[in-house]
């Protein structure tokens, strides 16, 4: 079904590759214009290399490509003033707004006992805060537009049952998943939507080895724990695209009586 999305303007952070450029693609191709935020530069404290200006060219370059408009901005989730300036400006190109998809994140395994208070601080400054700025910047601009919308949350696995040696990053999640529910409740009266969506490992930069590297080693000091993500279904990482197919569905009116719920999209992991 094609136009599932048409005529909405979509705000996707962390849209520069991985997961936030295949769910701005999906939705430009189902008919959405879309704002596209990343910080295309060095995140603090990663094992994998950064996003650049050049791959946020591309996300846009695609997005066009599928016939709709794209207001990309490099900008900092983190920084509550700077974003809220930067979606007021492409709500206005765009004009109007009726989705955001809290996408940008970070994520660094380690043991821990080797989580320092500033590694603490940056997982919960970027996801949590930078989840919760997202929303902030977006969700006035859905409210008044008066036509109702969808806000989406990417939390994780992590988000719904423990994962093993990344305890900020589990606590992050966990704070991601809440902080949807608690959107739900207070914006249901507008007609605005807010669900979570929760991957388990992705084929994206921060699904590859830069990240499976530490986290095997962290696992070395407890292998039993290495258990705990075991899948229903024959277990791999998802594809981006696999992804941005619930975040087309959530963003669409197919799901319109849909909200504070949880998505696992993970072969089953979180049922384990």
């Amino acid at each position: 079904m094609a136009g599932r999305v048409a005529g909405k303007a979509a705000l996707i952070t962390g849209a520069a590759r991985g997961q936030g450029r295949a769910h701005a693609v999906a939705l430009a191709r189902e008919g959405a214009d879309i704002i596209a935020v990343d910080i295309a530069a060095p995140l603090p404290g990663v094992p994998y290399p950064p996003s650049t200006p050049e791959d946020l060219e591309e996300t846009a370059r695609l997005v066009k490509e599928a016939g709709r408009q794209v207001v990309p901005v490099t900008g900092d989730i983190r920084d509550a003033d700077a974003l809220r300036a930067e979606v007021d400006r492409g709500v206005a190109e765009l004009g109007r707004l009726d989705v955001v998809v809290a996408n940008a994140g970070i994520c660094n395994p380690m043991r821990w006992d080797q989580i320092s208070v500033q590694a603490f601080r940056d997982m919960i400054e970027t996801n949590v805060f930078g989840t919760w700025n997202t929303v902030m910047a977006g969700a006035p601009h859905i409210v008044a537009g008066g036509r109702g919308g969808s806000i989406i949350l990417i939390s994780s696995l992590a988000g719904l049952k423990t994962v093993p040696f990344m305890v900020h990053y589990t606590t992050s999640k966990h704070a991601v998943t809440g902080m949807a529910r608690a959107f739900a409740a207070e914006l249901g009266q507008h007609g605005i939507r807010v669900n979570s969506v929760h991957p388990g490992n992705v084929n994206t930069p921060m699904g590859s080895e830069f990240v499976r590297a530490p986290l095997d080693a962290a696992a070395q000091a407890n292998p039993v724990l290495r258990g705990m993500s075991t899948a229903f279904l024959p277990q791999r990482s998802a594809e981006p695209e696999e992804i941005a197919d619930a975040i087309v569905y959530l963003a669409s009116d197919e799901s319109r009586y849909i909200t504070g719920a949880a998505l696992p999209i993970d072969g089953g992991i979180a049922q384990f």
